[in-house]
């Protein structure tokens, strides 16, 4: 952490209730990237849900929508396919890397470990797994089963888009595609792992430890030799 690090004000902690169009919300937060970039905004932290959707990042393979049942959009961010849907926390982060260290595998690797850190708060264990982008669990069956998914975007050194954790979402709804581009890997949920199923208690672990993530963010010591 640098002396710049405590000088930021606190990003805005936003939370919308409710389902919010996908459109609708990357229109919002790319406007909102662009005034940070301009130093007009302060950083955003911007939670909500969706109504059912596929994206398709800027690595997806078209032979993995094997099912488009729900409306298939282009996001912009890294990855492949993924699935967003009711009862699945959505977390866009559009924070001013500028200001935090111009690390972007460090910010990723930053933002699982807040997500890691939310899910043990609520007593669920999860891990990074090497090679896989994303947040992992075991599942009842004691497979490794992602439970989250890291898509970002960074432009002008402003980040976009962010995580998704699955709270209580319909998995089936994730057959629709090939989840991330890894069909050998099972997508699991709080709920489905017998914890929580609201929004809010995940909510407030998520809270509870952004400052540990935005500590976390100019990586000291990640480049030393």
């Amino acid at each position: 952490m640098t002396e710049t690090d405590f000088a930021l004000p606190a990003p805005e902690w936003r939370v919308t209730p409710g389902l919010t169009p996908y459109a609708e919300a990357l229109a919002a937060m790319e406007a909102r990237a662009a005034a940070v970039a301009a130093g007009e905004e302060r950083e955003l932290v911007w939670l909500l849900e969706h109504p059912p959707v596929y994206t398709a990042g800027t690595s997806a393979d078209p032979a993995e929508l094997v099912d488009p049942r729900f409306p298939v959009v282009p996001a912009g961010r890294g990855g492949r396919y993924t699935y967003h849907g009711p009862g699945q926390r959505v977390g866009y982060l559009v924070l001013d890397l500028n200001a935090r260290g111009r690390d972007v595998r460090c910010f990723v690797h930053a933002l699982e470990g807040w997500v890691i850190a939310a899910l043990a708060r609520l007593d669920l264990a999860a891990f990074r797994a090497p090679g896989r982008v994303g947040i992992w669990t075991m599942d009842a069956a004691g497979r490794e089963a992602k439970i989250g998914a890291i898509g970002v975007r960074v432009r002008r050194w402003v980040t976009l888009h962010g995580f998704s954790v699955n709270v209580a979402p319909d998995l089936s709804h994730f057959g629709g595609i090939v989840p991330c581009g890894l069909p050998d890997f099972p997508v699991t949920s709080l709920s489905a792992l017998g914890n929580v199923s609201d929004m809010a208690t995940f909510d407030a672990a998520l809270a509870l430890t952004l400052s540990g993530f935005l500590q976390t963010l100019s990586c000291p010591g990640q480049n030393e030799t």
